[in-house]
């Protein structure tokens, strides 16, 4: 796809009649990242492979939501939630791994038990703080939910399920890249993001089976109960723990919970849509692809700007230099080939497994008008973010992936609806 790309816009060029000077520019520009942008595009490629089959999952999901209603808003916070926490780990194991304090080996190390212990820590933490904002935002908004001790139920045992798949995931994908000579601004991160998607949607499946066993009795109380002093006590734990550990739960618990909200808002704004998604499952297959890739897009920036300013190649300065506006024009070259694909694969997954469909066309035109204007605001999050984080003097393993795919989510959601409403609307 990129050889491709580079081929027809040398030909686009000549076509047009651009200035040489101009489009020796971008023909040279193309190439001298031509690495960059395979990996990265691989990376989103496999990516959405994981968001299609999320996607596919949720549109299966459609008898749930009416059973159970309110789950649409928790979902979009919990997937983001676990790709945060496990994305995060999976950046702090690769940093220790190159700069030596921990061992390929996975020796037993107290390093590597408290990266573990702050992820098992931060999942039950989250999950119940995602249910009190799920809840929340369905009765700010008015909708019709399920109660609190559902909504603690779900989130926590999907939190504990998909973390038991992650956690090893993520340990597994850092070893393998750190092995291969990967950069993991463009391959790690977006591939650990992947498969807490993957993993998310199925742990939500299974906890909602659980919960529609166990719903209303005492067994269900009981869980509850036993899920929040995990809470309570897990905190306690993490704040008074050694050094490491201490440091990544300050760090990370108050960005998460910004995150969670971001993620809990994002939910709101689809659940707002609920009729018409409901009408069109085939959107449903489409919503985790959109968000996901969305969101890798903005981490892979965002883990490039933050490697740019460590080694010197970008100022910690508010006005971009050149470093910043090439990476811009990576990320907007593979949003130019990544949104009109999604569109078109969660079309024909949707066609394939027999889910009524809108179409090819409005698929495709969906995911590629929302893409290109939630673009800019990836550059600007991606930007801000990593800068005002370096300024600060905080670790942006913990802070700049996590926060900057949390604030795209409700904004890729939103353009998303719009563009569902417009291009429906247009087409009946």
């Amino acid at each position: 796809m990129v050889n491709v790309l580079i081929l027809f816009s040398r030909r686009f060029l000549e076509i047009v009649n651009i200035p040489l000077f101009f489009s020796s520019k971008i023909i040279n520009f193309l190439k001298d990242t031509s690495k960059v942008l395979r990996e990265a595009f691989i990376a989103l490629f496999i990516c959405a492979i994981g968001d299609l089959i999320a996607g596919l999952l949720l549109s299966k999901m459609t008898g749930t939501f009416l059973i159970l209603p309110g789950i649409l808003v928790l979902i979009p916070g919990a997937i983001g939630m676990r790709g945060n926490i496990f994305g995060a780990l999976g950046s702090r194991l690769g940093s220790n791994l190159h700069i030596g304090t921990l061992s390929p080996k996975l020796k037993k190390s107290k390093l590597l038990n408290q990266n573990i212990s702050s992820a098992i820590i931060l999942t039950i933490i989250m999950s119940i703080f995602l249910a009190v904002m799920a809840k929340g935002f369905c009765i700010i908004m008015g909708f019709e939910s399920i109660d609190l001790v559902d909504f603690t139920v779900i989130s926590v045992m999907g939190g504990i399920f998909s973390g038991a798949l992650l956690l090893p995931a993520t340990i597994i994908i850092s070893i393998k890249s750190y092995e291969n000579g990967w950069d993991p601004d463009n391959i790690t991160t977006p591939l650990i993001a992947a498969t807490g998607d993957l993993f998310t949607i199925p742990s939500i499946i299974l906890a909602v089976q659980i919960l529609l066993w166990i719903r209303n009795g005492l067994f269900e109380v009981t869980l509850f109960i036993i899920f929040i002093m995990m809470g309570i006590i897990g905190f306690i734990i993490g704040i008074k723990g050694e050094y490491s550990l201490k440091m990544i739960i300050k760090h990370s618990t108050p960005t998460l919970f910004l995150s969670s909200i971001f993620g809990t808002t994002a939910g709101t704004i689809l659940n707002s849509s609920f009729s018409t998604i409901l009408n069109n499952p085939s959107i449903l297959a489409l919503i985790p692809l959109f968000s996901g890739e969305s969101g890798d897009l903005v981490s892979i920036l965002g883990a490039r700007l933050s490697s740019g300013l460590h080694v010197g190649s970008i100022e910690s300065s508010l006005k971009p230099n050149s470093e910043v506006l090439r990476n811009y024009g990576i990320i907007i070259i593979l949003a130019i080939l990544i949104y009109p694909i999604i569109g078109l694969i969660a079309y024909l997954a949707a066609l394939s497994l027999g889910i009524p469909s809108i179409g090819a066309e409005a698929m495709i035109l969906i995911s590629t008008f929302a893409g290109i204007l939630l673009t800019p605001f990836i550059l600007l999050i991606g930007f801000f973010l990593s800068i005002i984080t370096y300024k600060k003097g905080l670790d942006p393993d913990n802070i700049v992936i996590p926060l900057s795919t949390s604030l795209t989510d409700p904004l890729a959601n939103t353009f998303l609806v719009i563009m569902i409403i417009i291009i429906l609307n247009s087409l009946m």
